[in-house]
């Protein structure tokens, strides 16, 4: 059996190696990684400071709520890009290669989902992307309930520190869980619809539209509208 104390350095070691990469990966993206004292507000919404959301990652980092999934995960994948987004993304949980890398969405769903944010006119800098779940699940199986119910709490914090003013959906798990139904993504497609205040458009994940291309066109719809709510058009 293992010492606690070796764990416990092992789990400190593992989570201080993930804020390293964090930093960097803000710091290579053009963001500043260091927290700053003062309070960083955006002068429309009144928006929370970037250091709410680096703490809050740093209190999720350790968790094993989910004790199957905290023995088999490389990294807990917190979620990447602006503290201040209008617009965030939000999926349903990490791949092999996020779970490898610490990253939201590196992987191949992943370059598709770059392509349609700069398709946007926007950088993955200036969005905020996330999972439901912020483990991988074996085999990139669906996420079970329980799990869900683990980590739910951690996405709407995120989403309570952020507060955007548009939450785009990817899938089925992401568009039931946020609004509480039981209704296909093709069924919510193609309108608004309401969490908290704040406008969610679900849209098919992109890991759909790899095997399913016909359907892009559909999610560009889909992104027009969000275009035409930012702004953007």
């Amino acid at each position: 059996m293992r010492n606690e104390a070796v764990d416990g350095q092992d789990s400190m070691e593992a989570v201080m190696r993930q804020t390293r990469a964090y930093l960097e990966y803000l710091r290579d993206n053009g963001e500043e990684f260091i927290p700053r004292a003062e309070v960083l507000k955006n002068e429309e919404s009144g928006r929370v400071q970037r250091s709410d959301l680096i703490s809050f990652r740093e209190e999720v980092l350790p968790c094993v709520r989910c004790s199957h999934l905290a023995k088999a995960r490389k990294h807990v994948v917190f979620g990447a890009g602006n503290p201040h987004a209008s617009l965030v993304f939000v999926g349903e949980a990490p791949g092999a290669e996020e779970d490898r890398q610490g990253l939201p969405f590196v992987g191949d769903a992943g370059q598709l989902l770059t392509k349609i944010i700069q398709a946007m006119g926007l950088k993955r800098e200036d969005v905020f992307i996330c999972n439901v779940l912020k483990c991988r699940p074996p085999g990139n199986r669906n996420p079970l309930p329980e799990e869900i119910q683990n980590c739910e709490p951690y996405l709407i914090r995120q989403l309570e520190i952020i507060h955007p003013r548009v939450i785009c959906a990817l899938g089925n798990f992401a568009a039931q869980t946020l609004l509480r139904t039981d209704r296909s993504i093709s069924a919510l497609r193609g309108s608004f619809h309401d969490y908290h205040g704040i406008k969610v458009m679900p849209t098919y994940h992109p890991a759909y539209l790899l095997r399913n291309p016909k359907d892009k066109i559909k999610v560009w719809q889909d992104m027009q509208l969000i275009m035409t709510e930012l702004g953007l058009k």
